[in-house]
């Protein structure tokens, strides 16, 4: 088809290329060329730079608060890590406090138990020392008694004379208790 285009122009005696534009019509469209470029290079051009450079510094900044925020981040584990150790050390020690606390109750107790234990058991001896004492006493009066009246049975006389009596009670009971010390 632009075969036929050439050869019919041709024909006509214009001696003209279709492909190449007259000389106006590319003066025309370079000094328009000119002034797009004109307007590009100093309107567009600078408004398109200062927002990529906006964009950037978005991002840059967005990046830097990122990173701060990581290592405000990390620094809060850290800090974190390292009260929940201190926690752990302090309840380990509070446990251990307590042990040693309840074994001193305990000793403690058991101390107190075994020093009331004792007094009672001394309150004990005391008081069955005290009646065995007064037992003692009584028995020997009662004894005593009983030997002078079987003795004066035995005679056949009364032995009413209190200091003679008494001498007979102390020596038989005397006798009595040296019998059952070999006896032992």
């Amino acid at each position: 088809m632009l075969n036929a285009l050439v050869t019919n122009l041709a024909a006509e005696g214009e001696a003209h290329n279709p492909l190449i534009p007259a000389w106006y019509d590319i003066i025309w469209s370079g000094l328009w060329f000119l002034v797009i470029l004109i307007v590009v290079w100093k309107v567009a051009l600078p408004k398109f730079t200062a927002m990529l450079d906006k964009r950037s510094a978005a991002i840059e900044g967005n990046i830097a608060k990122a990173d701060e925020a990581q290592k405000q981040a990390e620094a809060a584990l850290e800090e974190y890590t390292r009260q929940l150790a201190e926690a752990r050390t302090e309840a380990g020690e509070i446990r251990e406090a307590a042990r040693e606390d309840g074994k001193k109750i305990v000793a403690e107790a058991k101390e107190a138990a075994s020093s009331e234990a004792a007094r009672i058991t001394a309150t004990a001896h005391t008081q069955i020392e005290a009646e065995r004492q007064t037992a003692l006493v009584s028995l020997r009066s009662e004894v005593g008694s009983l030997a002078i009246d079987l003795a004066g049975g035995v005679v056949g006389e009364t032995l009413s004379d209190d200091a003679r009596a008494t001498a007979v009670v102390d020596r038989f009971l005397a006798d009595l208790e040296a019998s059952e010390k070999a006896a032992q």
